[in-house]
Protein backbone atom coordinates (compact mmCIF):
# COMPACT_ATOMS: atom_id res chain seq x y z
CA UNK A 1 0.00 0.00 0.00
CA UNK A 2 2.77 2.40 0.88
CA UNK A 3 5.35 3.31 -1.73
CA UNK A 4 8.56 5.14 -0.99
CA UNK A 5 9.15 8.20 -3.15
CA UNK A 6 12.46 9.70 -4.19
CA UNK A 7 12.21 12.19 -1.33
CA UNK A 8 12.01 9.45 1.28
CA UNK A 9 8.33 10.17 1.88
CA UNK A 10 5.63 7.53 1.60
CA UNK A 11 2.55 7.85 -0.54
CA UNK A 12 -0.57 5.77 -1.01
CA UNK A 13 -1.09 4.25 -4.42
CA UNK A 14 -4.33 3.17 -6.06
CA UNK A 15 -4.37 -0.24 -7.69
CA UNK A 16 -1.81 -1.60 -5.24
CA UNK A 17 -4.03 -4.26 -3.69
CA UNK A 18 -6.01 -7.19 -5.05
CA UNK A 19 -7.24 -5.60 -8.29
CA UNK A 20 -9.73 -8.37 -9.03
CA UNK A 21 -11.31 -7.96 -5.61
CA UNK A 22 -11.45 -4.18 -5.98
CA UNK A 23 -13.18 -4.51 -9.35
CA UNK A 24 -15.68 -6.97 -7.93
CA UNK A 25 -16.55 -4.53 -5.17
CA UNK A 26 -16.65 -1.51 -7.46
CA UNK A 27 -18.89 -3.09 -10.06
CA UNK A 28 -21.30 -4.61 -7.57
CA UNK A 29 -20.35 -8.28 -7.56
CA UNK A 30 -18.64 -8.43 -4.18
CA UNK A 31 -20.77 -6.44 -1.71
CA UNK A 32 -22.02 -9.36 0.34
CA UNK A 33 -19.80 -10.76 3.09
CA UNK A 34 -19.47 -14.51 3.22
CA UNK A 35 -20.80 -14.92 6.72
CA UNK A 36 -21.89 -13.19 9.88
CA UNK A 37 -22.58 -9.61 8.71
CA UNK A 38 -23.18 -7.04 11.41
CA UNK A 39 -26.72 -5.63 11.10
CA UNK A 40 -26.61 -2.16 9.57
CA UNK A 41 -23.03 -2.46 8.35
CA UNK A 42 -22.68 -2.06 4.60
CA UNK A 43 -19.84 -1.50 2.17
CA UNK A 44 -21.24 1.94 1.43
CA UNK A 45 -21.13 2.91 5.13
CA UNK A 46 -17.56 1.67 5.42
CA UNK A 47 -16.37 3.66 2.41
CA UNK A 48 -18.25 6.78 3.54
CA UNK A 49 -16.66 6.55 6.99
CA UNK A 50 -13.20 6.13 5.46
CA UNK A 51 -13.67 9.22 3.28
CA UNK A 52 -14.84 11.23 6.30
CA UNK A 53 -11.70 10.27 8.25
CA UNK A 54 -9.43 11.12 5.30
CA UNK A 55 -11.16 14.49 4.84
CA UNK A 56 -10.69 15.38 8.50
CA UNK A 57 -7.26 13.93 9.25
CA UNK A 58 -5.64 12.75 6.03
CA UNK A 59 -5.24 9.33 4.46
CA UNK A 60 -2.65 8.21 7.01
CA UNK A 61 -5.38 8.27 9.67
CA UNK A 62 -7.46 5.73 7.75
CA UNK A 63 -7.00 2.19 9.02
CA UNK A 64 -9.21 -0.83 9.48
CA UNK A 65 -8.83 -0.48 13.26
CA UNK A 66 -9.85 3.19 13.19
CA UNK A 67 -12.80 2.40 10.94
CA UNK A 68 -14.01 -0.33 13.25
CA UNK A 69 -13.94 2.12 16.15
CA UNK A 70 -15.86 4.83 14.27
CA UNK A 71 -18.41 2.32 12.99
CA UNK A 72 -18.77 0.59 16.34
CA UNK A 73 -17.89 -2.86 15.07
CA UNK A 74 -15.06 -5.36 15.30
CA UNK A 75 -12.14 -5.06 12.91
CA UNK A 76 -12.72 -8.58 11.60
CA UNK A 77 -16.25 -7.60 10.58
CA UNK A 78 -14.80 -5.07 8.15
CA UNK A 79 -12.61 -7.68 6.48
CA UNK A 80 -15.76 -9.55 5.50
CA UNK A 81 -16.62 -6.60 3.30
CA UNK A 82 -13.25 -5.33 2.07
CA UNK A 83 -9.88 -7.18 2.08
CA UNK A 84 -7.78 -4.28 3.35
CA UNK A 85 -6.77 -0.65 3.09
CA UNK A 86 -5.43 -0.97 -0.45
CA UNK A 87 -8.76 -2.14 -1.84
CA UNK A 88 -10.59 0.35 0.40
CA UNK A 89 -8.63 3.18 -1.22
CA UNK A 90 -9.82 2.08 -4.66
CA UNK A 91 -13.41 2.29 -3.42
CA UNK A 92 -12.81 5.69 -1.79
CA UNK A 93 -11.39 7.13 -5.00
CA UNK A 94 -14.33 6.01 -7.10
CA UNK A 95 -16.77 7.29 -4.51
CA UNK A 96 -15.40 10.85 -4.45
CA UNK A 97 -14.92 10.87 -8.24
CA UNK A 98 -18.65 10.36 -8.54
CA UNK A 99 -19.52 13.47 -6.52
CA UNK A 100 -19.35 16.01 -9.39
CA UNK A 101 -21.25 13.75 -11.81
CA UNK A 102 -24.66 14.09 -10.19
CA UNK A 103 -24.66 17.86 -10.76
CA UNK A 104 -23.72 17.65 -14.44
CA UNK A 105 -26.50 18.55 -16.88
CA UNK A 106 -26.80 15.72 -19.38
CA UNK A 107 -29.44 17.53 -21.47
CA UNK A 108 -28.53 19.67 -24.44
CA UNK A 109 -24.88 19.43 -25.59
CA UNK A 110 -22.74 22.33 -24.37
CA UNK A 111 -20.00 24.17 -26.18
CA UNK A 112 -16.67 22.42 -25.61
CA UNK A 113 -15.19 25.61 -24.12
CA UNK A 114 -17.90 25.61 -21.46
CA UNK A 115 -17.23 21.92 -20.90
CA UNK A 116 -13.49 22.49 -20.36
CA UNK A 117 -14.17 25.28 -17.88
CA UNK A 118 -16.75 23.21 -16.02
CA UNK A 119 -14.37 20.23 -15.97
CA UNK A 120 -11.60 22.36 -14.48
CA UNK A 121 -13.71 24.10 -11.85
CA UNK A 122 -15.49 20.95 -10.65
CA UNK A 123 -12.15 19.13 -10.38
CA UNK A 124 -10.66 21.99 -8.37
CA UNK A 125 -13.69 21.95 -6.04
CA UNK A 126 -13.26 18.20 -5.61
CA UNK A 127 -9.59 18.54 -4.64
CA UNK A 128 -10.40 21.34 -2.21
CA UNK A 129 -13.02 19.17 -0.51
CA UNK A 130 -10.72 16.14 -0.41
CA UNK A 131 -7.11 17.42 -0.24
CA UNK A 132 -5.87 13.90 0.56
CA UNK A 133 -6.42 13.08 -3.11
CA UNK A 134 -3.33 15.15 -3.93
CA UNK A 135 -1.15 12.67 -2.04
CA UNK A 136 -2.48 9.57 -3.76
CA UNK A 137 -0.49 7.98 -6.58
CA UNK A 138 -3.16 7.43 -9.24
CA UNK A 139 -0.87 6.30 -12.04
CA UNK A 140 -2.66 2.93 -11.96
CA UNK A 141 -6.20 3.83 -11.01
CA UNK A 142 -8.63 0.94 -10.83
CA UNK A 143 -11.50 2.09 -13.04
CA UNK A 144 -14.84 1.84 -11.28
CA UNK A 145 -18.30 3.03 -12.37
CA UNK A 146 -17.75 6.67 -11.39
CA UNK A 147 -14.39 6.93 -13.16
CA UNK A 148 -15.74 5.37 -16.35
CA UNK A 149 -18.92 7.43 -16.26
CA UNK A 150 -16.92 10.61 -15.74
CA UNK A 151 -14.68 9.83 -18.69
CA UNK A 152 -17.69 9.02 -20.86
CA UNK A 153 -19.31 12.35 -20.01
CA UNK A 154 -16.09 14.26 -20.63
CA UNK A 155 -15.62 12.69 -24.05
CA UNK A 156 -19.23 13.45 -24.98
CA UNK A 157 -18.76 17.10 -24.01
CA UNK A 158 -15.47 17.45 -25.91
CA UNK A 159 -16.32 15.58 -29.11
CA UNK A 160 -17.30 18.84 -30.77
CA UNK A 161 -13.62 19.83 -30.82
CA UNK A 162 -13.10 17.53 -33.79
CA UNK A 163 -9.83 16.12 -32.47
CA UNK A 164 -8.47 12.60 -32.66
CA UNK A 165 -9.27 10.26 -29.76
CA UNK A 166 -5.75 10.40 -28.33
CA UNK A 167 -5.89 14.20 -28.48
CA UNK A 168 -9.20 14.31 -26.62
CA UNK A 169 -7.69 12.19 -23.86
CA UNK A 170 -4.73 14.57 -23.83
CA UNK A 171 -7.08 17.55 -23.42
CA UNK A 172 -8.52 15.91 -20.31
CA UNK A 173 -5.05 15.10 -18.96
CA UNK A 174 -3.83 18.65 -19.64
CA UNK A 175 -6.77 20.25 -17.84
CA UNK A 176 -6.53 17.90 -14.86
CA UNK A 177 -2.77 18.38 -14.58
CA UNK A 178 -3.20 22.15 -14.52
CA UNK A 179 -5.91 21.91 -11.85
CA UNK A 180 -3.85 19.55 -9.72
CA UNK A 181 -0.94 22.00 -9.82
CA UNK A 182 -3.11 24.87 -8.58
CA UNK A 183 -4.79 22.73 -5.93
CA UNK A 184 -1.45 21.37 -4.67
CA UNK A 185 -0.06 24.91 -4.36
CA UNK A 186 -3.10 25.92 -2.28
CA UNK A 187 -2.97 22.82 -0.11
CA UNK A 188 0.75 23.09 0.56
CA UNK A 189 0.42 26.75 1.45
CA UNK A 190 -2.33 26.01 3.96
CA UNK A 191 -0.39 23.05 5.33
CA UNK A 192 2.75 25.15 5.83
CA UNK A 193 0.83 27.81 7.75
CA UNK A 194 -0.79 25.17 9.94
CA UNK A 195 2.44 23.29 10.68
CA UNK A 196 4.56 26.37 11.44
CA UNK A 197 1.92 28.57 13.04
CA UNK A 198 3.27 31.40 10.88
CA UNK A 199 0.94 33.31 8.57
CA UNK A 200 1.90 33.85 4.93
CA UNK A 201 2.18 37.60 5.57
CA UNK A 202 4.54 37.12 8.51
CA UNK A 203 6.60 34.57 6.59
CA UNK A 204 7.27 36.93 3.68
CA UNK A 205 7.63 39.97 5.89
CA UNK A 206 10.52 38.23 7.67
CA UNK A 207 12.36 38.05 4.36
CA UNK A 208 11.74 41.67 3.38
CA UNK A 209 15.05 43.21 4.66
CA UNK A 210 17.13 40.62 2.81
CA UNK A 211 15.15 40.90 -0.41
CA UNK A 212 15.27 44.70 -0.35
CA UNK A 213 19.06 44.62 -0.09
CA UNK A 214 19.22 42.08 -2.93
CA UNK A 215 17.02 44.25 -5.16
CA UNK A 216 19.09 47.36 -4.38
CA UNK A 217 22.29 45.56 -5.38
CA UNK A 218 21.52 45.83 -9.08
CA UNK A 219 22.08 42.10 -9.63
CA UNK A 220 18.41 41.40 -10.24
CA UNK A 221 17.11 44.25 -12.42
CA UNK A 222 14.04 42.44 -13.74
CA UNK A 223 12.97 41.36 -10.27
CA UNK A 224 13.58 44.86 -8.91
CA UNK A 225 11.43 46.37 -11.66
CA UNK A 226 8.38 44.23 -10.90
CA UNK A 227 5.21 46.09 -9.97
CA UNK A 228 4.17 46.18 -6.33
CA UNK A 229 1.24 43.88 -7.01
CA UNK A 230 3.22 41.31 -9.03
CA UNK A 231 2.83 38.71 -6.28
CA UNK A 232 -0.57 39.87 -5.08
CA UNK A 233 -2.76 37.11 -3.69
CA UNK A 234 -5.71 38.90 -5.30
CA UNK A 235 -4.59 37.79 -8.76
CA UNK A 236 -6.58 34.74 -9.91
CA UNK A 237 -3.88 32.43 -11.28
CA UNK A 238 -6.40 29.65 -11.80
CA UNK A 239 -8.70 31.72 -14.00
CA UNK A 240 -5.74 33.19 -15.92
CA UNK A 241 -4.24 29.77 -16.65
CA UNK A 242 -7.59 28.26 -17.56
CA UNK A 243 -8.29 31.03 -20.08
CA UNK A 244 -4.89 30.48 -21.68
CA UNK A 245 -5.51 26.74 -21.92
CA UNK A 246 -8.85 27.26 -23.63
CA UNK A 247 -7.28 29.79 -26.02
CA UNK A 248 -4.60 27.25 -26.89
CA UNK A 249 -7.19 24.56 -27.56
CA UNK A 250 -9.13 27.01 -29.73
CA UNK A 251 -6.07 27.47 -31.93
CA UNK A 252 -5.76 23.72 -32.44
CA UNK A 253 -9.48 23.30 -33.14
CA UNK A 254 -9.34 26.11 -35.71
CA UNK A 255 -6.37 24.47 -37.44
CA UNK A 256 -8.22 21.16 -37.71
CA UNK A 257 -11.39 22.85 -38.96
Amino acid sequence: MKKTTGTGETSSGSGSGDISRSLELLWGTGDRPSRGPKPGLTLDRIVAAAVAIADAEGMDAVSMRRLSTDLGTGTMSLYRYVPGKAELLDLMLDRVQGEPLDSVDTGEPVDWRTAVESMARTHLDLLRRHPWLLKINQARTVLGPSAVRGLEMSLAALKGMGLRDAELISVIITVQSFVIGIARMEAQSAEAAKETGLSHEDFWEGQRPYLERAMASGEFPLMAALAEDAFSTDFDHFDFGLRRLIAGFETLVAERA
